[in-house]
């Protein structure tokens, strides 16, 4: 409890601090970015400590991140100038939203850390990979941050949010394996608020251009935190209806049904009995995370990954998609300020004049570069959001024509030079697995499947551009949107196509030994099974087209009769701005229908999880904005029509998250009690080993070998909860960050070596390879090998002993 208070007063502070800057930057918004201060100022401060500590200005410690936060108070005390009358005014009148937002930070911040501290687990999945991060760069008196799991290296990863975590953590004192829980739990409340004062800005500007109403609305916008962050998928709705053997045919041997048509996995097989109204299976709740199926045409099965935010909160993985959650809002808050004028001004860069302000520019370039330190695939979205704003910002002003190709560019070159540049240290040790780009020649999603993924947020869009059409009569030039979307679509299918050609040409022998996978004899029957495939499969294709041919005929208008200032009345900027999100997620969406990126993974898996779930950020706020507009908007029976059908769609998108919870919490009946450290059940658990890790991160620094295996067990559990860096954790893991196994070496076969020989010469030469001083022995080092303890013995120092755990120190 204390450690939520603090963290939540720390917060708290740090919104303050920041808001005469955000007020300053975003001048065009409602809430003059009074919902995004906490970000933005976490943001700012976590990129000056991280800067000043890799510059060697200053060090990881309470004092460098205290110097970090006097120079943000410095930077808002520059930002406020003489504006502390007009701000206070403003707090005055604006009263209402600002309580608003406090209360809902304070109530999504606990509710979610009291979900986590029902399951505080940091077990399983990636999350002691995350834990690693932490308490690595807790460790670490410099930055980069050595790796917790290969001696000798720096983290080669997009490593912020864990920078970020760990600031928090050691100003407030917070050990790591609480902070991994409390910062899940902020970045749900970071987004419930940056979600809220999107829609409200959204909404407030739409009330003004309507002249129908100045006043800023309060209760409606609680729809971007719902739909962002609590509305999920069908899947639970879809478990329901399994159990409770609905649409099932129970003949022996069962006959082709709705579920076998369907085709996600557990979900075509049987329920179990006796059939009911909660799902039962093991794990039931994972699967929602799994809804998309692939197949190859010889019938061959591919795992594909479709998480949305609210299944990743129950997981409790402290990803970079997770942690980004909170700056790519603020990405799109300041793309939206751009769009409505608030960054009017000029900026010389080197000759090259922009048509944006100084601070604009430079926040902008902070921010893209932020996240690509973040989470890197969030940065080609982030940065296409912007300068499209941009860009329609300048059509706003001067209609369409090719200068506006040139805008773009001059915008968005220079921006993500400096972006670079900003962020330069991490790149400069930064390598990736990521090696190009491949064809989908073969997987199709299916309609069925897409709309089980995305149903609660498609049926509001829908909606919307529905109302646009005919009640609003909003003039749409079809030929270009149609001609955007079909070309865009056929040169991803043609690119597609040729990729696989060169591939041939590169490798005629294992082109052959996929066609021969595939079933195909050759080149051309391959094409026409494929081309058939694609056709079957046809609905998610036409979805997706009935999203974006619309959103980009609405978005292609003419010049507009005069220049936009903020609150003119007849011009529909946030509507247009709300089709921009359509659009721009739609291609998130259609693109792994034709390519994917390349990693080691070998599939689409990894890029559908990264762009659906950035998609469904963009169209989540879009649905939010949406249906805000159509229960102010609708009247008579169209209204009553809407509501019946929202009130269905949301009932049955809320399933999963009310069945979820109850799973996952054990029915809110913690086996270990109620605590946000995960260390707490370690204790119980292990109690030799828990106090040998508290031994260890009070002893001073030291390279640590403990016994290694494979990715998502309980391996490397020692380095992970201490950060001092071990010879070798996970080996998969290493290799995926590093773009292959080099760096390993022999590692994992010199640390079998020296658990199980009893040539003290051969183990100590291992010793001084890897400068080795803690060796540990404990139950999973003597069940992994024949350890040969008696020479540790011997020949180093026991500095721990109870129980099974031990920990020999070299000399």
């Amino acid at each position: 409890m204390l450690q939520f208070f603090a963290w939540y007063s720390l917060l708290t502070l740090l919104g303050w601090l920041t808001f005469p800057l955000v007020y300053r930057l975003f001048p065009a918004l409602a809430d003059r970015g009074y919902s995004l201060a906490r970000t933005a100022g976490l943001l700012i401060w976590g990129y000056l400590f991280w800067l000043f500590t890799s510059l060697g200005l200053t060090v990881n410690s309470a004092g460098g991140i205290l110097f970090g936060l006097l120079v943000l108070c410095g930077l808002s005390l520059w930002a406020m100038g003489d504006r502390g009358p007009a701000m206070r005014a403003w707090l005055t009148s604006h009263f209402a939203v600002v309580f608003t937002v406090e209360i809902l930070f304070v109530l999504a911040f606990a509710f979610l850390a009291f979900i986590r501290a029902g399951n505080p687990e940091l077990t399983g999945t990636e999350r002691p990979m995350e834990l690693m991060f932490i308490d690595s760069i807790l460790r670490s008196p410099s930055f980069p941050p050595h790796d917790g799991w290969l001696s000798g290296y720096a983290i080669s990863y997009y490593y912020f949010g864990y920078v970020l975590t760990a600031m928090l953590a050691k100003l407030t004192g917070v050990p790591g394996s609480a902070a991994h829980n409390l910062m899940t739990a902020l970045v749900f409340g970071l987004g419930a608020i940056g979600a809220y004062g999107l829609i409200h800005n959204l909404l407030a500007s739409h009330a003004r251009q309507a002249a129908e109403d100045t006043s800023a609305p309060i209760g409606l916008p609680l729809l971007g935190p719902l739909y962002l962050l609590l509305v999920s998928n069908l899947g639970g709705l879809l478990e329901v209806l399994h159990q409770r053997g609905l649409f099932w045919s129970f003949a022996q041997p069962p006959t082709p049904n709705f579920w076998t048509w369907l085709g996600i996995r557990e979900l075509s097989e049987a329920p179990s009995q006796p059939l009911g109204w909660m799902p039962d299976r093991y794990l039931w709740w994972w699967r929602a995370s799994r809804v998309l199926s692939d197949f190859d045409l010889a019938g061959n099965f591919r795992e594909v990954i479709d998480e949305f935010p609210f299944f990743s909160f129950l997981l409790g993985d402290l990803h970079p998609h997770v942690l980004a959650i909170p700056f790519n809002l603020l990405a799109v808050a300041a793309a939206l300020n751009l769009f409505l004028g608030g960054w009017r001004g000029e900026t010389n860069l080197f000759g090259l004049r922009l048509g944006i302000s100084k601070p604009g520019f430079l926040f902008s370039a902070l921010l893209l570069g932020g996240l690509a330190f973040l989470n890197t695939w969030d940065i080609l979205i982030a940065a296409a959001l912007i300068v499209l704003a941009y860009v329609l910002f300048r059509v706003g002003e001067g209609g369409w024509s090719w200068s506006r190709l040139e805008d773009a560019f001059a915008l968005g070159l220079p921006m993500a030079s400096l972006g670079f540049l900003l962020y330069l240290p991490f790149y400069l040790g930064f390598s990736s697995q990521a090696g190009g780009i491949l064809p989908n020649l073969v997987s199709p999603t299916r309609g069925a499947q897409l709309w089980v993924m995305f149903a609660p947020l498609f049926i509001p869009l829908f909606a919307y551009l529905a109302y646009l059409a005919f009640a609003e009569r909003r003039t749409a030039h079809w030929v270009p949107g149609l001609a955007l979307a079909a070309g865009f679509t056929l040169a991803l299918w043609c690119f597609s196509w040729l990729a696989g050609w060169l591939a041939n040409l590169r490798d005629p022998a294992l082109a052959q030994g996929f066609l021969a996978s595939q079933g195909a004899a050759d080149i051309g029957a391959f094409f026409g099974a494929a081309s058939l495939r694609r056709l079957s499969y046809i609905g998610g294709l036409v979805t997706l087209l009935g999203l974006l041919v619309p959103a980009l005929a609405f978005v292609m208008k003419e010049k507009e009769a005069a220049p936009v200032d903020r609150g003119e009345a007849g011009v529909d900027r946030p509507a247009t701005f709300a089709l921009l999100l359509i659009a721009l997620a739609c291609l998130l969406v259609l693109t792994p229908e034709f390519i994917y990126l390349r990693d080691q993974f070998g599939a689409r898996m990894n890029t559908i999880f990264k762009f659906y779930y950035q998609a469904w950020l963009l169209w989540g706020i879009a649905a939010a904005f949406g249906t805000g507009v159509l229960l102010q908007r609708l009247r008579g029976p169209a209204d009553w029509a809407f509501r019946t059908v929202l009130v269905l769609v949301l009932l049955a998108a809320l399933i999963y998250p009310a069945l979820a919870l109850f799973t996952k919490t054990n029915d809110f009946k913690p086996p270990f009690g109620w605590t946000l450290d995960d260390f707490d059940r370690l204790r119980r658990e292990n109690p030799d080993e828990a106090a040998a890790i508290e031994w260890l991160k009070t002893a001073p620094d030291g390279v640590l070998v403990e016994a290694v295996g494979g990715s998502y067990t309980g391996y490397g559990r020692i380095s992970t909860h201490t950060g001092l860096p071990s010879v070798l954790g996970w080996p998969g893991h290493e290799s995926q960050w590093r773009g292959g196994g080099a760096e390993l070496g022999t590692r994992e076969q010199d640390i079998e070596t020296l658990y199980t020989t009893s040539d003290w010469d051969e183990a100590l030469a291992i010793l001084n390879e890897y400068n080795v001083r803690y060796v540990f022995v404990g139950d999973l080092e003597r069940s992994k090998y024949p350890v040969q303890e008696d020479k540790f013995h011997f020949f180093l120092h026991t500095v721990f002993q109870q129980g099974s755990a031990a920990i020999y120190e070299a000399p």
